[in-house]
């Protein structure tokens, strides 16, 4: 059957790919031809008719595609109070492709503060949303974000001499923000994380430890500032979580399977649902869903591929849908692309079309496998 609250038998990740115009937009306000004010209004007239179009395909909720930031994470964590974003000599490497050279490091004690300005994102896409009839979903970056890619080079040792004390700020910094999220109207809020996935990789944590970490024990540190943060999460509000091996022009960092943190993830964490990323071998096979906990937890099989513009063959979707349902109950499996369509700004090798092809296929197979 189909369900009536998030996450959605048929849902989706997040960031969609950028509209021409404000694509064109950023470049004029770089030039100083328009103002900040300026760009906000094409903004807000794109995030309006992108959350349309995504009730007019049939889905159940909507984001804003991210459409006001460069990045999928940077942009929220500079926000943060002790936070600053810094250019180091090197970018994030993916397969092949290195990004631009942004970073975000930890420069004084955390808190979330109350004019984060996408507690406003979320309030003008929920207005959109409201007026579309569907359920607004509002994606930030995970709390293990904020540490694993820098680790303890880019947290101030003056600041926080000890991590443990780090980890019991951030825990705080992200349950205020839940709240602040709350207030302002959001019931279905998401935190997209890389780490899981990275913790499953070798080379990842090869290179945590060249840089001077130690990965042993980390996802239990982070199970525990994400539970941290969720406590006192109310009832009517569903936090989710995606889990990606990197997403940067149709490009990747990590490959391993799920089974080395599936146990912490899927039933050690206090997520209502887990977005999982199943397009291809290097995510592994279904076998981790065997530790999803009997009950309301949902995980949502990324088995539809955002990187590129082929589209699947329902057949093969049913067919994987049946493989993982061999490992978790097929009533708590849902179905979405494995990751966004533009992480970055740059977005992915596909067109608009080819993604909301995407989008619709899953409305579909959701319908057909799940009823009406």
């Amino acid at each position: 059957m189909q369900r009536t609250k998030a996450p959605f038998r048929a849902d989706e990740v997040g960031s969609l790919l950028r509209p021409a115009k404000i694509k064109e937009a950023r470049v004029r306000l770089e030039k100083g031809e328009i103002s900040a004010d300026d760009l906000r209004k094409i903004e807000d007239m794109e995030i309006e008719k992108v959350v349309h179009k995504q009730a007019s395909i049939g889905l159940k909720l909507a984001t804003d595609g991210e459409f006001r930031r460069s990045w999928w994470h940077f942009d929220f964590l500079a926000k943060l109070t002790g936070c600053e974003m810094f250019h180091p000599d090197t970018g994030i490497q993916f397969a092949g492709v290195e990004t631009r050279h942004d970073a975000v490091r930890v420069i004084g004690k955390l808190d979330f503060p109350d004019d984060h300005p996408m507690l406003d994102h979320f309030r003008f896409l929920k207005k959109s949303a409201d007026q579309a009839h569907v359920t607004a979903k509002m994606t930030i970056p995970s709390p293990a974000v904020l540490h694993f890619r820098g680790g303890r080079k880019a947290i101030s040792k003056d600041v926080y001499p000890d991590l443990d004390a780090f980890y019991e700020d951030l825990g705080k910094t992200y349950r205020k923000a839940v709240k602040a999220f709350y207030d302002a109207g959001c019931r279905y809020l998401q935190f997209d994380d890389t780490v899981w996935a990275y913790l499953c990789s070798q080379d990842e944590l090869k290179k945590a430890r060249e840089r001077g970490d130690n990965p042993e024990g980390l996802q239990q540190i982070y199970a525990r500032v994400i539970n941290y943060a969720l406590a006192e999460k109310p009832a009517d509000m569903v936090v989710t979580t995606h889990v990606c091996r990197g997403n940067f022009r149709s490009t990747w960092i990590s490959s391993g399977g799920y089974e080395p943190v599936a146990e912490t993830m899927l039933a050690g964490t206090n997520y209502d649902g887990y977005f999982l990323e199943y397009d291809s071998d290097r995510a592994g096979g279904f076998e981790p869903l065997r530790f999803l906990p009997k009950g309301n937890k949902v995980v949502v099989v990324g088995v539809i591929t955002s990187k590129f513009g082929e589209l699947e063959k329902k057949d093969d979707i049913k067919r994987r849908l049946e493989e993982a349902a061999k490992f978790a109950p097929l009533e708590q499996l849902a179905l979405s692309p494995q990751c966004g369509f533009a992480s970055t700004e740059e977005g992915n090798i596909l067109s608009e079309e080819e993604q909301w092809a995407k989008l619709s296929l899953a409305v579909e197979i959701a319908k057909e496998v799940w009823g009406n």
